[in-house]
């Protein structure tokens, strides 16, 4: 599911599928580059998710203590240096979880590590656009078009 920010997206588009949490990558989905503080838009929505969702923070990023800070404001579990597209770490969050794929959705800014490994273990995967200071959707991601084309040219199927 191709989205605009992960903060625009209601959570009725998840909860109609059934999904009873949501795993989330952080760099550019949470957290806008370079920055440690999330945009007020995002920590409102990541809040309400919080209330009808299990939620769980999923990065690449090794640094525990950026990872670690985002995850103690919002009082949720996380994981650095996840490896992603690489399944094994995913697979410990489900099985902490303990919930069916079909019922835990991933959400990430990146088609070929985000949206990759979700799909890998049988998760809804939701891309979202990387977002920018203001919290708004971040209009120069060269990469993540450049992942959206090639995907599309492989014959990838991406909803809107």
């Amino acid at each position: 599911m191709l989205s605009t920010t992960l903060a625009q997206m209601p959570l009725e588009n998840l909860l109609d599928r059934g999904i009873r949490a949501l795993v989330l990558d952080v760099d550019r989905t949470l957290l806008p580059r370079r920055q440690s503080e999330m945009p007020p838009l995002m920590e409102a929505w990541l809040r309400q998710a919080k209330e009808r969702l299990r939620l769980h923070l999923f990065s690449n990023n090794p640094s525990r203590r950026r990872i670690g800070s985002v995850a103690q404001r919002l009082d949720l579990p996380f994981t650095t240096s996840a490896g992603k597209p690489r399944r094994s770490a995913l697979r410990r969050v489900l099985a902490d979880l303990d919930l069916p794929p079909a019922q835990v959705a991933l959400a990430g800014d990146r088609l070929f590590t985000d949206v990759l490994v979700g799909n890998r273990l049988g998760l809804f995967t939701v891309l979202v656009k990387p977002i920018g200071p203001e919290g708004r959707p971040c209009q120069q991601d060269r990469v993540q078009r450049l992942e959206v084309r090639l995907a599309r040219l492989v014959g990838t199927e991406l909803s809107r």
